[in-house]
């Protein structure tokens, strides 16, 4: 899975390649953000701590989405 990703990059157009890039960082992003969310208990914002859990799973779930998404529309080319 992850070495045919890594094929069709090698194939790509300059802008094909960096939306390629871009996605991965974006799905990255999400992750650390909701990890960042989850772990840092003594955050400085004013949100109940169950609250950003829940928002830390939120992202996670999405994250997933968009990793799903992102890996079906390189299946297709």
């Amino acid at each position: 899975m992850m070495n045919n990703l890594f094929n069709n990059f090698k194939q790509k157009s300059p802008k094909q390649r960096f939306l390629f890039v871009l996605g991965l960082f974006m799905i990255l992003a999400y992750l650390i953000i909701a990890g960042i969310f989850i772990i840092w208990k003594a955050m400085p914002v004013t949100v109940p701590y169950s609250n950003r859990l829940a928002f830390g799973i939120v992202l996670i779930v999405y994250a997933f989405f968009r990793f799903y998404r992102f890996n079906s529309s390189y299946k297709d080319e």
